[in-house]
């Protein structure tokens, strides 16, 4: 039984074919996008995050059009199943064209997790490096290059959402990433402990060799300079302060072990 909607769509291809205008094309594409974002869904959930669903839907429709415009109503096809791989298809492409690491890694980086996976479940333990080389038979050198490569597989979006929280902002995964430059507020606190211990009962100079030799980085010919003192009296000021500390340190020991 033929409906209504189909006879109307039935007239749209016709008149499409004998008028192929920009408005009757759309018309058609506004009727097949149901399939389109059907089969960006189904592709989209069994992908890892970062791969935004818009992005698929909008290849899938251009594929979608191209297959508008190539489809033959005389070969007795229904439309829905001659798009389908095409639009799929236009998908897949746009992924290709994301993904930047060659399809012979993602290979190797696949076969290398299978084969940590399978390993695992024998033993209830993650293999050795030697087990994984002997079932992949591979050299051990291979294998450091294998799991260097896999490491370079997969991407991680910095505004992927971490969690959400009551407030407008959710917090994203570039929230939460360590800042290794940033300096640590606890050791810079302990660095200031330790400098008012070791310079306590010095006097002016020996606090300055301390500071500018220990904490600045600085040689004993630019304290020196610096103190406008001789290199050797420097060095020679600072051997006598260290005995010094040495000798004050040990009595105070056992307050440290505590």
């Amino acid at each position: 039984m033929v409906t209504h909607v189909d006879l109307d769509v039935q007239q749209l291809w016709r008149d499409y074919r004998a008028e192929p205008t920009v408005e009757l094309r759309n018309q058609l594409v506004e009727h097949y996008l149901p399939l389109v974002k059907y089969n960006a869904e189904r592709i989209w959930s069994r992908l890892p995050d970062g791969v935004e669903l818009d992005d698929l839907i909008s290849a899938g429709i251009f594929g979608l059009m191209d297959a508008v415009d190539a489809f033959d109503l005389q070969r007795g096809v229904k439309f829905e199943t001659y798009c389908v791989p095409r639009i799929r298809g236009a998908m897949l492409d746009e992924l290709r064209t994301m993904d930047w690491v060659p399809r012979l890694v993602r290979s190797k980086a696949s076969r290398l997790e299978e084969t940590r996976k399978a390993i695992e479940a024998e033993t209830g333990r993650p293999p050795r490096l030697d087990e994984l080389a002997t079932r992949l038979g591979v050299s051990l050198e291979e294998l450091d290059r294998m799991i260097g490569d896999a490491t370079a597989v997969s991407l991680v979006s910095l505004n992927k959402k971490w969690y959400e929280t009551d407030s407008y902002k959710d917090v994203r995964e570039i929230d939460i990433l360590e800042d290794k430059k940033a300096e640590d507020p606890t050791h810079r606190l302990q660095n200031r402990d330790l400098m008012r211990l070791v310079t306590r009962g010095l006097n002016r100079n020996e606090r300055l060799i301390i500071i500018l030799y220990y904490y600045e980085d600085m040689t004993m010919k630019e304290i020196g300079a610096t103190l406008d003192l001789s290199e050797s009296r420097v060095s020679q000021m600072h051997s006598s302060i260290v005995s010094r500390l040495q000798a004050q340190l040990a009595k105070r020991r056992p307050e440290f072990a505590n």
